[in-house]
């Protein structure tokens, strides 16, 4: 994030002062600096209107006038100003009000009588800070909405794998980081020896046998510890004799802060293929 010296020299200022003598010392001294985009107003009610409109990089802000002084100015730009910084340079004679203006919210402060060098050092600085400011600002509305594009197409990725590995398989299941099912199709409970509803076809109901218990429990302890394994054959023997079997695949699933967040998995059956 670089600034540049053009940057800064068209950055938009503002100037409130009730004293048509400061102000034009203060344009003048802007202009011969090389500023292009300098505005000024000797009515302080103004400045919240014209801010809303042109959202000044720079307002330099007379402390001591009439009707309304430069304390009651910053109160009303702190409900006015949208990005949450307030880029006030106070301008003030008295040396009591510096401490003042600056725990109000002003960010720095030009003493009276003007000394032209410091008025322009002082002046460069701030718009200098309040540029990168804002370009870091920006730099961080541009990262939040490109994790949310992101994030989006993630999500529609993974709805498409989903789609795709279901299409693709006889059979698809999902478990939570504490291992609850999720996402049940097909007969991934009965091969992990857990009690179907032979309804509903979820946890609760009579335990289907026939499965081979070896098979089993290397398919448990591959789940457990969170291994992936790749078209490994489960069987099982029904009532009538006949023999069925599946190829299974699963893979346990990360976050890329490398967080476990479940586990997922397909199968087919391959009996009729076979």
């Amino acid at each position: 994030m670089m600034l540049t010296e053009s940057d800064i020299l068209n950055a938009g200022i503002l100037i409130v002062d009730d004293q048509e003598s400061n102000v034009a010392l203060l344009e003048q001294l802007l202009m011969e600096s090389g500023y292009v985009h300098v505005t000024s107003t000797m009515n302080p009610r103004e400045v919240f209107a014209l801010h809303r409109k042109n959202h000044y990089d720079l307002i330099l802000l007379d402390l001591q006038m009439p009707g309304m002084d430069g304390f009651q100015v910053m109160e009303g730009l702190k409900t006015n100003d949208a990005d949450g910084y307030l880029p006030v340079l106070v301008i003030t004679a008295q040396p009591g009000h510096k401490l003042r203006a600056l725990q109000a919210g002003a960010k720095d402060f030009i003493s009276k009588p003007f000394d032209l060098v410091e008025v322009k050092t002082r002046i460069h600085n701030m718009l200098e800070v309040r540029l990168l400011y804002k370009k870091l600002e920006d730099y961080n509305q541009v990262l939040e909405q490109t994790v949310k594009e992101r994030t989006a197409e993630l999500r529609e990725s993974e709805a498409r794998y989903r789609s795709l590995t279901e299409l693709a398989s006889d059979w698809y299941w999902e478990q939570d980081e504490s291992m609850n099912f999720t996402k049940v199709s097909g007969p991934v409970l009965e091969m992990l020896g857990i009690r179907v509803d032979p309804l509903a076809g979820t946890p609760g109901g009579t335990q289907v046998e026939g499965w081979n218990e070896t098979e089993r429990a290397f398919l448990q302890e591959a789940i457990a510890a969170r291994r992936p394994f790749l078209d490994f054959l489960f069987s099982r023997v029904n009532a009538d004799g006949s023999q069925q079997q599946f190829r299974v695949s699963g893979e346990p699933m990360f976050t890329q802060s490398c967080r476990f967040i479940g586990y997922r998995g397909i199968g087919v059956e391959i009996t009729s293929k076979k």
